[in-house]
């Protein structure tokens, strides 16, 4: 716009200017923008103006140290400031109402001056802008339509803590507050009771006998009215209403405790893997709301029970699902309903079940009913079994009235829910959410990473899906902001100001290495960063044990093609320090599966039962979070011959390898879990535990050979200053070490280089180089302990075992 496309407007209005192209009034400082955007969009603008009597602005806060003496605070939430200037080109007198329109809300104010803002200002207290989630841009125009007289206002209050009864002093007060206000379906009010603000919505409003009596919902109003509201028209479509002193108001029993931001949040579409699974709860909720009539005699079981690990994504189906039914939704949390005194919590609980069959169809969620009404046992207390058998009462008598209710139940903890609960016409539909596979977790994946900006192809995906094994919808969402973290931190430097930070592979690589998934946190064993290439020799071992941990992971097709199922265990033995810890260490890091050390001190309890049952939570989370790996070293302090104890038959040893047994092959199936373990003393072992089946291979982890020795002192010597370039006499020869060190173990080998670098350390702190009489000391010092009548014992089985 050149200074010949632009004069100034009126004498009283000498600071705005006039575009004679588009004719919109502006200010000095927003030229330049409007000529690069001229003609402005009256949808999205990005400098403000006036046009056929509007003002297009944003919204700010008007601060209350600015308010005239002779206005209230009170007053002033009413009110809308804007500059004189921009009253007379709006042509708005002062104390008028105001249509305040933004994009998602539609309020009327009374227009007040104020001279404290800029000349496009548009503030509104901080009251009104939180009451009503004002912000961003904003369209401010005079009242021209016509203004209804309300009959009966209905509204319905917000937050969580439901005022109950409505008395005369709080119906005289809403009656006080808002006389003479004009509101439109959908708005939200406030008033003061008892030193706290009370929030409410307006959710529909009856009219006058004066005119044709009509209802409007908050569904209607709000469908009708946002279809036009869209910014780009100067006037909204929507009826606004005006309260008098003998409006009646009504408040809803039924308290807005965020079920519609839940239903705004949780979405069906957003969640990724569980697509058939849903589908089937979605079947039953239908059913039980009463969508298909024809079979609604039949009563139907209308209880439904969500089961599966913390983290997975039950409350987040559940609230989906009843976001999409559209119903009455009510949930219930065990902090929120219990009480101290004695009746309080069954008379709360009895409360929602009544407000749910006075507004069906709805939807009931139990959250963490374990915690609610856990599992009757001795150590129950009468309140715990009081709660329970309200809830079963309830359960029965919606059962028997066959109304349009659904109750759904959430727990991670299935065996402490009591019984009774889970018979036929209670909580009988139970559906596991189970943990994702990597197909699920690569759906869920691309679900949350249509959220952020990201550099990740589809296969980068597949890679990280197949990496995050045990991994709960929860866990990936984690993952996910610490790979948005790390992107942050590495690209702050690096991106211009308008730029967004990408989230790259090497974000989620970071991410990964302190991720971890939440079943494993209470069992998590740090495992030393040991690979394939640190391990000398033994390359026979290592495929066995890629073919029964590595392959059925990598090539699952190969093992169904043959017909075959991977083998469940290995088992390793062998003389002490041939690396058969080791090996597992190398196994869990080379295969990124989880990782479960048993200690056997840690699994005998003096109780009886509680080491039976700490073998059986090792299996279960390790199921849990499959594919994973059990490692047991020692195994022959756990699963020792029976029948040589003293307990006559009691002893905890042989009650733990009898759990063991049935993990291992009882009827619940192990799944992707491989047992590895490590003996001394195979003798020792039971051979119920050695059978096909149970521990299918049996590996020997015999002395090095000479190739393998070569390999352990070339992996142990890379890192250590051994003489290689001086003279005959000193020179470190490790073809002489390799035949110098026939019957030694690994672990033999390995302390001849630390002795030889102690005694070369021993003659000079400051030493710099290994020679060779270092390592001719250490032979003296370190000599081979496996002895020969050992070694036979190892032998005779190893050829017992492959016969």
């Amino acid at each position: 716009m050149s200074t010949k496309s632009r004069k100034s407007l009126s004498s009283s209005s000498p600071s705005w200017q006039q575009c004679d192209k588009c004719q919109c009034a502006l200010t000095q400082k927003d030229i330049l923008l409007h000529e690069a955007n001229c003609p402005p969009s009256t949808e999205s603008w990005n400098h403000s103006f006036i046009s056929d009597g509007v003002l297009y602005s944003t919204i700010e806060v008007f601060q209350s140290q600015e308010l005239p003496k002779h206005i209230s605070e009170r007053d002033a939430n009413d009110m809308v400031f804007i500059s004189q200037s921009a009253f007379q080109l709006c042509d708005i007198a002062i104390g008028s109402s105001t249509v305040i329109a933004t994009k998602d809300e539609v309020l009327v104010k009374t227009a007040w001056p104020t001279n404290e803002k800029s000349l496009t200002s548009v503030s509104l207290t901080k009251h009104a802008i939180e009451l009503n989630n004002l912000a961003g841009l904003v369209k401010v125009y005079v009242l021209k339509s016509d203004v209804y007289i309300a009959k009966e206002i209905v509204i319905n209050q917000l937050g969580k803590h439901l005022i109950s009864n409505v008395t005369t002093e709080l119906d005289n007060i809403l009656k006080y507050f808002n006389e003479q206000k004009i509101f439109a379906i959908g708005n939200r009010l406030s008033v003061p009771y008892y030193g706290k603000k009370i929030a409410y919505r307006i959710v529909q409003i009856k009219m006058g006998e004066t005119r044709k009596e009509q209802i409007k919902t908050l569904d209607e109003n709000l469908s009708e009215a946002f279809k036009n509201i869209n910014l780009t028209s100067n006037q909204t479509k929507i009826t606004f209403y005006k309260a008098l002193y003998t409006t009646k108001w009504t408040v809803l029993n039924v308290a807005e405790d965020g079920n519609s931001t839940l239903k705004k949040k949780f979405r069906i579409e957003d969640i990724g893997g569980y697509s058939d699974l849903i589908s089937d709860i979605r079947d039953v909720v239908t059913i039980g709301i009463g969508k298909y009539r024809s079979i609604e005699h039949f009563g139907v079981s209308k209880g439904i029970l969500l089961y599966g690990p913390i983290g997975v994504g039950k409350s987040m189906i559940a609230n989906a699902i009843i976001s999409e039914c559209n119903v009455n939704a009510f949930t219930v949390y065990s902090s929120d309903i219990y009480s101290k005194s004695i009746g309080e919590t069954e008379n709360k609980l009895k409360e929602i079940f009544n407000k749910a069959m006075s507004n069906i169809p709805s939807i009931i969620l139990l959250e963490d009913i374990d915690n609610l009404c856990p599992k009757r046992s001795n150590s129950s207390t009468d309140h715990e079994r009081r709660v329970l058998a309200q809830l079963i009462t309830l359960f029965d008598d919606l059962q028997s009235t066959n109304s349009d209710i659904v109750i759904m139940a959430t727990t991670s903890k299935l065996d402490f829910i009591d019984s009774s609960l889970r018979r036929p016409g209670r909580l009988d539909m139970e559906f596991e959410i189970y943990v994702p596979t990597p197909n699920m977790r690569t759906e869920i994946l691309i679900k949350l990473l249509s959220k952020i900006p990201n550099t990740l192809s589809h296969e980068d995906i597949q890679n990280i899906s197949f990496v995050t094994h045990g991994f709960v919808g929860a866990d990936l969402y984690g993952l996910c902001s610490k790979a948005i973290i790390n992107a942050v931190k590495y690209q702050k430097d690096k991106i211009m100001l308008d730029d967004e930070p990408k989230v790259t592979m090497i974000d989620f690589h970071h991410a990964l290495i302190t991720t971890k998934p939440s079943a494993m946190k209470e069992v998590l064993v740090e495992v030393s960063n040991v690979r394939w290439s640190d391990i000398g020799g033994l390359e026979d071992l290592k495929l066995k044990l890629k073919q029964a941990v590595e392959w059925p992971l990598r090539h699952p097709e190969a093992f169904a093609r043959m017909g075959i199922t991977p083998p469940r265990g290995v088992l390793m033995f062998g003389p002490p320090g041939c690396s058969k810890t080791m090996i597992a260490k190398a196994l869990a890091t080379e295969s990124k599966v989880n990782f479960l050390n048993i200690k056997g001190p840690e699994l005998f309890s003096k109780w009886v039962g509680e080491s039976e049952k700490a073998v059986r939570e090792i299996f279960r989370k390790a199921r849990q979070v499959a594919p994973s790996i059990i490692f047991i070293d020692e195994i022959d302090a756990l699963g020792g011959e029976r029948g040589f104890s003293n307990g006559n038959g009691s002893n905890v040893q042989e009650r733990v390898l009898a759990q063991l047994l049935i993990e291992l092959d009882g009827v619940t199936t192990l799944g992707s879990v491989t047992l590895v373990a490590a003996t001394n003393r195979p003798d020792k072992i039971d051979k119920a535990l050695l059978r096909p089946g149970r521990l299918d291979r049996i590996i020997y982890v015999g002395l090095p050979d000479e190739e393998t020795r070569r390999e352990i002192f070339n992996i142990k010597l890379q890192n250590m200053p051994i003489a290689k370039e001086e003279n005959i006499e000193d020179k470190v020869n490790i073809d002489d070490l390799v035949s110098l060190t026939e019957g030694y173990t690994g672990a033999e080998i390995q302390a001849i280089c630390h002795e030889a670098a102690m005694k070369a350390l021993e003659e000079n702190l400051n030493a710099t180089v290994i020679v060779k009489k270092h390592f001719k000391a250490a032979f003296k010092i370190v000599t081979p302990r496996t002895s020969n009548s050992l070694l036979q014992i190892y032998e005779d089985y190893n050829k017992n075992n492959n016969k």
